[in-house]
């Protein structure tokens, strides 16, 4: 027998969700057919992938690992399937692309690399710097598209925006910590804890606003910029965070666990996505960058991806990606 691509897709979903019954509920399937899945892949691999716990599942070392390569399979399958009908050979050109630190290291470059597999007449040229700077450097016409957290845009007159994928936000903690023994915790509970508080990519801004909007605040012991400081100092057990489940990762540099536990109250995700100016005319080699984005993302094509400030720039081109009616 050998590994099946519903085996990699349900362990994904499960090792995201965190619950093998919510994961079911978006696969729409039965709670014993993502179990018996897993314990499939599992046995195929002679290793475990997923520790049951009383609040759901959390990712093993080796599950960690396979984890990154059962979403590179997923992805290249998709575009696979969704294949446009135009070669990438025929697009040529330049593509100025902005991009934030968040973005930078956690999600655009597994996609950028398949982009130029199959468009290798096309150049990627990359410039990171903060969310403001890449907005006026699109409203001035010196980027052509961004890659950001389109959560935190601020000139929606000038620049419009579409998302690519929502991230939720989670505790992360240490598997000794108190806040573990409960399946979801309120913020209440997390603000009489010592707190790590993120810093990068407006991620403090971002904490603060629906910190201030339960009327409360973090027990902030140390503010920092670095990710890997944060995720260190959590699975340390000095302090706990509030992350997204992008840049999540079950174990710490030193190889030390962390676990996370669902929010019940109102915490908004992150959101990636897309922005550009709404007074340019975007080239073939940038309409196809926009689209192999949301081919490889969302698996779905222009018209189509979930969009803010969607349809109020210039009339578009016809893309080169044609979706077929049964997608």
């Amino acid at each position: 027998m050998s590994v099946s691509l519903k085996q990699i897709r349900y362990f994904v979903a499960a090792a995201e969700a965190g619950r093998i019954g919510q994961a079911a509920v978006a696969l729409n399937v039965s709670q014993s057919a993502v179990t018996a899945a897993i314990q499939q892949l599992e046995a195929l691999l002679g290793t475990r992938l997923l520790e049951r716990t009383p609040s759901g599942v959390t990712v093993t070392l080796e599950g960690s690992r396979f984890l990154s390569q059962g979403r590179h399979i997923l992805a290249a399958v998709a575009e696979a399937v969704h294949s446009p009908h135009v070669s990438g050979d025929a697009i040529t050109g330049k593509v100025r692309v902005g991009v934030t630190y968040t973005v930078a290291g956690y999600f655009l470059p597994r996609h950028q690399m398949r982009f130029q597999a199959n468009f290798p007449g096309v150049t990627i040229e990359l410039f990171e710097a903060p969310r403001d700077v890449l907005e006026q450097a699109l409203a001035d016409g010196v980027l052509d598209i961004a890659v950001l957290l389109v959560s935190n845009l601020r000139d929606e007159a000038r620049i419009a925006s579409e998302i690519l994928t929502r991230s939720p936000r989670r505790l992360w903690l240490a598997p000794g910590h108190p806040l573990t023994s409960a399946e979801r915790v309120r913020l209440a509970d997390i603000a009489q804890h010592p707190y790590v508080m993120l810093t990068v990519d407006e991620a403090k801004h971002t904490a603060m606003r629906y910190w201030s909007a339960a009327d409360l605040e973090p027990r902030t012991i140390f503010r920092t910029s670095s990710v890997e400081a944060v995720r260190s100092m959590v699975a340390g057990g000095m302090g706990i965070t509030v992350l997204s489940e992008l840049i999540y990762r079950p174990w710490s540099l030193e190889g030390q666990r962390i676990e996370t536990r669902i929010i019940e109250d109102e915490v908004p995700s992150m959101d990636v996505g897309l922005a550009w100016s709404r007074e340019a005319e975007l080239g073939s080699a940038t309409e196809a960058f926009r689209n192999f984005l949301r081919f490889a993302v969302t698996g779905v094509g222009a018209g189509r991806a979930g969009a803010a400030g969607e349809g109020a720039g210039p009339a578009r081109k016809p893309s080169v990606f044609q979706m077929s009616p049964s997608v």
